[in-house]
């Protein structure tokens, strides 16, 4: 049985943590607070498979995605976000946005539990919508194909970058390591700096001073630890666009 799906630009998805590419992450230097994320995925999980190939592997039971993000607090909608709900920046949004409510880091054959709306969100996933799923398969597969296609393209720069990253962040491999732990899972990120000092031909002080207005403006927000992380990763962007 085909499942349905539609979105009435409820904009309760445009809220917390958005996916972004690496080109996205610098595209938008100047509209959203950047981080990036580490994931851990654990060998039992359906996603393993996908996020050992193109993520990075911490040991033998466990990948980590690794995800450049728009590095919002879990409540906070989505500068993007009009009031009336629609999306600003729509013929030019990223493609986690386009792709909704799909996910390329997912096999395809593991996406029906996607279709079902959080409480709140007023998704129509009734008969009246567009069928989207039938036995593993997404019928329309453009957004998809297309997030999955930038995923593998970025995948070798980040795993090197986090190969390098992982034995010289203190902590960052012991807490991935406890995450992967929790039934729940989790996430731990780190400032968008770490990534942009590795980015070749990129005006990395350029993007370092479009990042340092939006982490100044969001850094009063959330609750103390975010507002800590934003700190410190203001900081460093501002030793970046200070650097020779």
């Amino acid at each position: 049985m085909a499942a349905h799906f539609a979105c009435t630009a409820c904009g309760k998805c445009c809220h917390g943590i958005l996916p972004l590419t690496v080109a996205e992450a610098l595209a938008q230097a100047g509209r959203f607070p950047l981080a990036v994320a580490f994931t851990p995925v654990r060998a039992n999980s359906k996603s393993f498979d996908i996020a050992a190939r193109l993520g990075v592997m911490l040991d033998k039971k466990v990948a980590v995605r690794v995800m450049p993000v728009a590095y919002l607090p879990r409540d906070a909608a989505c500068p993007a976000l009009n009031d009336d709900g629609l999306c600003s920046i729509h013929d030019d949004k990223p493609l986690r946005c386009r792709a909704m409510p799909f996910f390329g880091w997912r096999a395809e054959a593991d996406q029906a539990d996607l279709l079902r709306p959080r409480p709140g969100w007023a998704c129509d996933v009734s008969e009246r919508a567009p069928a989207v799923y039938e036995n593993g398969k997404i019928l329309d597969r453009h957004d998809y194909m297309d997030e999955r296609r930038a995923l593998e393209e970025q995948s070798a720069l980040l795993r090197a970058y986090a190969e390098r990253l992982l034995p010289m962040a203190a902590g960052l491999g012991q807490s991935l390591t406890a995450l992967a732990a929790k039934a729940m899972g989790g996430d731990v990120y780190v400032g968008f700096s770490t990534l942009l000092r590795r980015l070749k031909d990129v005006d990395k002080a350029a993007i370092a001073r479009a990042q340092i207005p939006v982490l100044a403006d969001w850094a009063g927000r959330g609750d103390g630890g975010y507002q800590r992380d934003l700190a410190g990763f203001r900081a460093e962007m501002e030793r970046l666009a200070a650097a020779p």
